[in-house]
């Protein structure tokens, strides 16, 4: 008996480099393209219809945006995993990818590189960033940043923090922390607001630096 193959959509409102993609993914056997859209709203319409395992989204397409996309996905589906193209690798997008609980967010002009790693590595369960973006994460850790360079703020986070603020770095959602740990949803965001406070952070995508410069993450 044939195993079964991971079902994948498409969305992306520039035709060639959805055609693109598709070969990439073609490319290995075990996946399978199973629909493609040019918008955001026929996206959500189609991945309703045909759920598939994994969806890739252009951030950026008409009529509904892939975040937006990702949010009711994410409402509703909660199973599915997420793949964000972008050409942006500015913080406001990436803290938007961990809000919503996306699994990958690569950048279009490596997506040749990084699409195949990226559905391979949501597959196992994990998140995956293009390196360019991991290096600019890594990289805005300094002086004069949001979150202080005094490491021994550390020392001030409780195990709980800790681990709130590990699972906060890897893109999990506040719904999925609270089932990870076992505790409410209110108290998941009253970690975050501690953490936060604690280590003079101001965006998620601070939590994500500090947590890498502690090694709480891989990089």
């Amino acid at each position: 008996m044939a195993a079964t193959r991971t079902r994948i959509f498409l969305a992306d409102d520039h035709a060639i480099l959805r055609e693109g993609l598709r070969h990439i993914i073609s490319s290995v056997p075990e996946y399978e393209v199973v629909g493609e859209a040019g918008d955001g709203k026929e996206a959500l319409e189609m991945i309703e219809k045909l759920r598939p395992d994994v969806a890739v989204l252009d951030i950026s397409m008409p009529l509904m945006t892939g975040i937006e996309v990702s949010r009711q996905v994410r409402k509703y589906w909660p199973e599915m995993k997420i793949i964000i193209l972008s050409r942006h690798d500015n913080e406001e997008y990436i803290e938007q990818l961990i809000k919503y609980g996306v699994h990958a967010y690569i950048l279009k002009d490596s997506a040749g590189a990084d699409l195949l790693k990226a559905i391979a590595e949501v597959l196992r369960g994990n998140v995956f960033l293009s390196p360019a973006i991991m290096t600019k994460i890594v990289s805005g850790i300094a002086p004069g940043k949001s979150v202080r360079a005094d490491d021994t703020l550390f020392g001030t986070l409780t195990e709980r923090e800790i681990q709130v603020l590990k699972l906060i770095a890897e893109g999990k959602s506040t719904g999925e922390i609270a089932g990870l740990l076992r505790i409410s949803d209110k108290t998941v965001k009253v970690h975050r607001t501690n953490i936060m406070a604690k280590l003079g952070a101001h965006k998620v995508a601070d939590l994500v630096r500090y947590a890498v410069r502690q090694g709480l993450i891989d990089t």
